[in-house]
């Protein structure tokens, strides 16, 4: 998955990160912003990883983003 796809639609999927990353508040997100070097950051904050873990973590999920991610409820 494109990463700018992710940002771009950064409101539909703070649920899945919040699924990924439990220890992230809404308040994290809202700050993130769909940016993926904070959310790498917080990543790093929240559970005491180094960077690159975070950054595993991240590619990881990224990879496992589907167009389902992005279907807006009518």
């Amino acid at each position: 998955m494109n990463w700018d796809r992710i940002q771009g639609n950064w409101k539909q999927v703070t649920g899945r990160a919040k699924e990924q990353w439990g220890k992230l508040t809404d308040d994290d997100l809202d700050v993130i912003a769909g940016r993926r070097d904070q959310l790498a950051g917080k990543i790093q904050e929240r559970y005491g990883v180094v960077k690159d873990e975070a950054e595993k973590q991240l590619a990881e999920w990224e990879r496992k983003a589907t167009d389902a991610w992005f279907v807006t409820k009518e």
